[in-house]
């Protein structure tokens, strides 16, 4: 019984790492692991350099806005991109071009020749280099795994941003305390050449889809070819669905960082250790989310997102009124785990249901509602935020999420044979 038992237990930990048959996804998942590392160094050394620099908190959301907002302009044409042209081919660039970007930051600083507007400059080219580089990526991962390893894939990759979103500004922090912070860029350079190093070695063939050129796409210009992806989305009711459902929840749920500080000291009065077991409780939560959904590998059905949506705004009213500590981190860590099942099982069914030869512009439509709703997300609580008070901002917030899914919820009722047929025959035309 209990060699049964064991055995069981070691089957379900390996169907929860089932992406990691296909060499290809092993190589690009340990690239992936330590550049994102560096990066979330480099996002802390950005921010302590500006401060140092400016001591101005403006400044540092001028900083942070410049290298955010691209997302809204160019992630479309990334999707133009990733569809024209070999993914691997486009994140070799984009990735070659993060790599300059965080060397010539190091020389700069190094050398004593840094200004304020070279990091104005080099944050806004990181930005335009992540948001053409973004859909190609998650474009990517059904070429590494194929689409019956495709929900696990995406979560497996939930799970190491989570990972580095932990790692990261703890050992940037660290690094700045015994170092400086010139070494963070340096370290931030140098982890990108195991992504590069991984895209080189992949092998051709062994690639589950051939990035597929549609019939006369040679003869359609850029923008013709970004009508052509956006018009699909539009026409498409289970990716318009998702697209608006997801992307306006996450527009004014996904924006409780910004408070949390204010939380800790003016709500609950638990100081700065409170804030930080506050935020490691929200990273904890996605983090075993993203392992459950890597470990159940099944198809997203919009049921199952829409559910997911519900709880969560459900769980930010609660922790919006507690005045518990305790009891906070407890839902704080629960939206935290919703947050990534219903964004994750969304990005899933969209690359699920996506043709192949327009799965880059499905997703560029995908970050510009899923990542580019979050800097604005951002903006919006901070104003409510100063203008109410943080429970209250929140509130709102979770109202208009519960709000959203509510209608999201008669959509989906309304028209679900329509949406379930159109899925099932996208899925089955692949």
């Amino acid at each position: 019984m209990r060699i049964s038992l064991f055995r069981a237990q070691i089957k379900g930990l390996g169907r929860t790492f089932s992406s990691f048959r296909h060499r290809n996804y092993r190589l690009y998942w340990s690239g992936q692991a330590i550049s994102l590392i560096g990066s979330w160094m480099q996002n802390i050394g950005q921010a302590w350099l500006v401060l140092t620099l400016t001591h101005s908190a403006w400044q540092l959301g001028l900083v942070g806005a410049l290298q955010a907002t691209p997302i809204l302009f160019f992630s479309l044409f990334g999707g133009v991109l990733a569809d024209r042209w070999p993914r691997r081919t486009v994140l070799l660039a984009t990735q070659s071009q993060a790599t300059f970007q965080a060397l010539l930051l190091w020389v700069l600083l190094t050398t004593g020749i840094l200004q304020l507007w070279h990091l104005y400059v080099l944050a806004m080219l990181l930005g335009i280099s992540n948001s053409l580089g973004r859909p190609a990526a998650r474009a990517f991962l059904v070429e590494l795994v194929g689409r019956e390893d495709l929900p696990n894939a995406v979560a497996l990759n939930s799970s190491l941003s989570t990972l580095a979103s932990i790692i990261g500004p703890g050992l940037g922090g660290v690094i700045i305390a015994i170092s400086s912070v010139n070494m963070l860029f340096l370290l931030n350079a140098l982890s990108f050449l195991p992504v590069i190093v991984a895209l080189l070695l992949i092998r051709k063939k062994a690639l589950h889809v051939q990035t597929p050129r549609a019939e006369g796409a040679e003869q359609r210009n850029t923008w013709q070819s970004l009508r052509e992806g956006l018009a699909y989305c539009c026409q498409t009711p289970a990716i318009l669905l998702i697209l608006l459902v997801v992307g306006l929840v996450l527009l004014f749920g996904s924006n409780f960082n910004v408070v949390l500080p204010l939380f800790a000291t003016s709500v609950l009065h638990v100081g700065a250790t409170g804030f930080g077991f506050l935020s490691a409780a929200t990273g904890v939560g996605a983090l075993f989310s993203a392992l459950w959904l890597a470990w159940r590998n099944r198809q997203p059905a919009i049921r199952s997102i829409l559910i997911s949506i519900l709880i969560y705004g459900a769980l930010e009213v609660a922790f919006a009124i507690s005045r518990l500590y305790v009891l906070s981190i407890v839902l704080i860590a629960g939206v935290g785990f919703l947050e990534i099942a219903f964004a994750a099982q969304g990005t899933a069914m969209l690359q699920t249901i996506a043709p192949d030869h327009l799965s880059g512009r499905v997703m560029s439509a995908q970050v510009v509602f899923f990542d580019g709703s979050l800097p604005l997300g951002y903006l919006f609580m901070g104003w409510l935020s100063s203008s109410y008070s943080p429970s209250l901002a929140l509130l709102i917030g979770a109202l208009l999420c519960l709000l959203i899914a509510g209608g999201g919820w008669l959509w989906y009722k309304t028209t679900e044979k329509e949406l379930i047929v159109t899925a099932r025959e996208e899925y089955q035309a692949l």
